[in-house]
């Protein structure tokens, strides 16, 4: 079961923002739907909490570089992207729920900032689990990047900038707004958390389902 993936404490971060909670990793009432409300998904509280303001259907990945289950899910959601139908678009949103894994979610934004995600994200989770290479600290991560063409002084700069301070403290607000307490943990549209799914093809199959019914609805 992918409940309860791993447990983290949140720290205190610029005074006090950051609060206690555990890692984790769905609809009507159709009896003949395939996915339950309340156990497989869970439906949040309204009004929609989205990620942003655009028009498509969203589906976010609440995720951490040091999380060894994102590690896993990584390959399966990189072919969920894919299988997205047009009109939903797929988001990566670190969660910074120990002072451990601050320096990931730093990393994400940088790298984000420079465009280079798309190249990079599965071969930080391959290096770190996979090749045993030191990626714990912002420097460890800035030698990746730096290893994959990225200009090193400038992903620390981005890193470690007040911008990437705040994004993380909006972001992590919101990750609280959607009682995520674990990683991976999909929300989709703001209104529909994934819950005690058991494997990682389910998780992507009942977020494409979810996506999908909200498409259809829109």
């Amino acid at each position: 079961m992918l409940k309860h993936l791993s447990r983290l404490r949140l720290f205190a971060l610029l005074g006090g923002l950051l609060l206690a909670t555990a890692c984790t990793a769905g609809t009507g009432n159709d009896a003949t739907a395939p996915y339950t409300e309340g156990t497989d998904y869970v439906a949040l509280p309204g009004p929609a909490q989205r990620y942003s303001a655009e028009g498509k259907v969203e589906v976010v990945e609440v995720f951490s570089y040091g999380c060894i289950h994102c590690a896993h899910f990584a390959p399966i959601a990189e072919k969920l992207r894919a299988a997205l139908p047009k009109g939903v678009v797929f988001k990566l949103v670190p969660a910074p729920f120990s002072a451990e894994w601050l320096p990931f979610a730093r990393a994400y934004y940088a790298a984000k900032k420079l465009g280079v995600v798309d190249r990079t994200h599965l071969e930080l989770f391959k290096e770190k689990f996979e090749q045993n290479y030191p990626l714990n600290t912002l420097d460890e991560l800035a030698d990746f990047y730096a290893r994959q063409g990225v200009d090193r002084a400038e992903f620390m700069r981005i890193a470690t900038s007040d911008a990437v301070t705040a994004q993380m403290k909006s972001d992590l607000a919101l990750i609280q707004k959607w009682g995520v307490t674990g990683t991976p943990t999909i929300v989709v549209d703001g209104k529909y958390r994934s819950g005690e799914v058991h494997t990682f093809d389910q998780l992507s199959a009942m977020t494409q389902w979810l996506a999908k019914r909200e498409l259809a609805g829109k």
